[in-house]
């Protein structure tokens, strides 16, 4: 039974080869799981591995949370139409592959001092700007500071709080001095605030041109509306395979995945979990479902009445039945939140953290402890948060009730969420992008101070050992760091966090790629326009 099991696997990874679905490393290591010898698998890649993929076409993306207020500014991005696009016509130092690992961009190598206090990138030669010119370590020092300095609004700023100087050596290649051991730097470079954009004369950034080293050049862009972009001939790395990309903003579910089962459109960046089942069996749609450390939260300013009260906070935590949440908003497609930042996903992830787990008694307890009895809190959100984001909140509110707790779901325009809603109504809902370790995460979102601390939250012994984490080189002394901010942030912390999503997005049949897939943003790490193409 087993031999005749292990050949119907081999079929279909042979299958799954021709088709250009599945990765040479995972074909291996199935391959291998199945019984087969090294050479043997080697010898049947060779002889069913898809082609060279194909160059030609333009790839029309249906796109979701696209906003009028999109723009070219790298330290204002803020919504996912922002980043994927980001992604489409600009360049990083590093980036995420589809492996998980980090893997060179405009860097082409980086290298530390044993302590970690200084680093070097080395500037991919071949690295040339849309505009013609080739990137410089200038350019690279013009695109960091465009987010350093006191008071900086960047969102990028608390990343880089830790860089002190950095230095042009000559020789197409930039020093970071940092004021302290950082063993994450090259892991922030890839955060999607950070693209390699041309100086000015005055070393300010041109990014007012929306010039880039990405792989396709930028031709149209109405915000909230479109964008058109055209393969960049002196892009420095791999892929870029369209002729040309369109994106096409449609924030409404249902329409954009219309637009994916009529052909309107190529790919579609965000699937309603509900409708998996359906599409699935749509011989002309392939879906792809990603598990990630994209997190969605629910933020309580913690400034503010009633969200300064650890109670209330403890309470809303209480309140929120999670297991019913991923089975019948996420559909399953998701894993089971815990009130802490960090998933399973990163590294160092504390698995021994007790689950939190719905007790409306213990909440109702709370609840009248913090005199909150009778009173009703409103939190808000939006359709283009995440996929079911305002049924979740009407099913949570039903599980409140059994603590006696009134919360009133208020959805709010998708348009303009990010800049009227986020970070300014004390209660709502965010969906954040995977971080690659669980530092970057912390310094983002929970610093004191940090542009986008969403709950406002401060704790002392918090800020002292994201200090410690991020200057610890042990790794074993690193994890404990780590789950100690964890047990901080879930039993303190203002945010409840619900889940982590898996991303859950669809592509015609005839749209390819290798098999593996990046976990950082939807659509392979927001960089399907240069990892995927047309097979016909």
């Amino acid at each position: 039974m087993k031999s005749n099991y292990d050949k119907m696997l081999i079929d279909r990874l042979a299958n799954a080869a021709r088709e250009g679905n599945i990765s040479r490393r995972s074909f291996m290591n199935h391959s291998l799981a199945a019984g087969m010898t090294v050479s043997a698998a080697t010898g049947l890649w060779g002889t069913s591995a898809k082609a060279e993929p194909k160059r030609g076409g333009t790839f029309r993306i249906a796109q979701h949370d696209g906003n009028t207020g999109d723009q070219h500014n790298p330290a204002n991005y803020v919504s996912f139409a922002d980043i994927a696009l980001a992604h489409t016509f600009r360049a990083y130092l590093t980036m995420i592959n589809p492996d998980q690992t980090l893997g060179p961009d405009v860097a082409s190598e980086w290298s530390a001092t044993p302590d970690a206090q200084e680093w070097t990138f080395k500037i991919n030669e071949n690295a040339t700007f849309h505009s013609g010119p080739k990137v410089t370590a200038t350019d690279v020092i013009a695109s960091i500071n465009h987010h350093r300095g006191k008071d900086n609004p960047s969102a990028a700023a608390a990343l880089l709080a830790g860089v002190v100087d950095l230095v042009d050596n000559g020789d197409n290649s930039v020093t970071f001095k940092l004021d302290a051991p950082n063993a994450d730097l090259p892991w922030i470079m890839p955060d999607y605030h950070l693209p390699i954009l041309p100086a000015n004369a005055d070393g300010t950034l041109n990014w007012e041109s929306a010039d880039g080293c990405g792989p396709y050049v930028l031709k149209e862009f109405e915000p909230g509306v479109r964008a058109v972009l055209t393969r960049h001939d002196g892009w420095h790395g791999e892929g870029a395979y369209f002729d040309a990309v369109e994106f096409l903003i449609i924030n409404d579910p249902n329409a954009r995945q219309t637009a994916l089962v009529t052909g309107d459109v190529d790919a579609c960046s965000l699937l309603e979990n509900k409708t998996l089942a359906l599409l699935g069996r749509d011989p002309n749609i392939e879906v792809d479902n990603v598990p990630s450390a994209s997190c969605i939260t629910l933020p309580m300013h913690t400034n503010k009445a009633p969200f300064d009260n650890p109670d209330v906070r403890m309470a809303l935590k209480l309140a929120m039945n999670r297991e019913e949440i991923v089975e019948k908003i996420a559909f399953g497609a998701a894993t089971i939140g815990n009130d802490f930042h960090h998933s399973a996903a990163m590294p160092y992830f504390p698995d021994d953290i007790p689950q939190r787990v719905y007790d409306p008694e213990q909440a109702a307890a709370l609840w009248k402890k913090a005199g909150m009895e009778g009173q009703t809190v409103e939190v808000s959100t939006a359709e283009s948060i995440t996929t079911g984001a305002v049924d979740m909140l009407v099913l949570y509110s039903e599980h409140a009730k059994a603590a006696g707790i009134d919360i009133k779901p208020v959805r709010e325009p998708n348009d303009g969420y990010w800049s009227d809603v986020w970070l300014k109504k004390p209660w709502m809902m965010s969906n954040w992008g995977a971080r690659p370790t669980p530092d970057v995460m912390y310094t983002l979102t929970y610093k004191e101070g940090a542009p986008w601390n969403e709950t406002y939250w401060s704790n002392d012994r918090f800020n002292e050992l994201l200090v410690m984490g991020k200057g610890e080189l042990d790794d074993v002394k690193r994890a404990e760091i780590y789950r100690e901010m964890g047990m901080i942030l879930r039993d303190d912390g203002g945010t409840l966090i619900p889940y982590f999503p898996n991303f859950v997005y669809g592509r015609r049949a005839n749209v390819k790629h290798t098999g593996e897939l990046a976990a950082s943003w939807a659509m392979d790490g927001a960089r399907a326009t240069s990892r995927w193409w047309f097979d016909s």
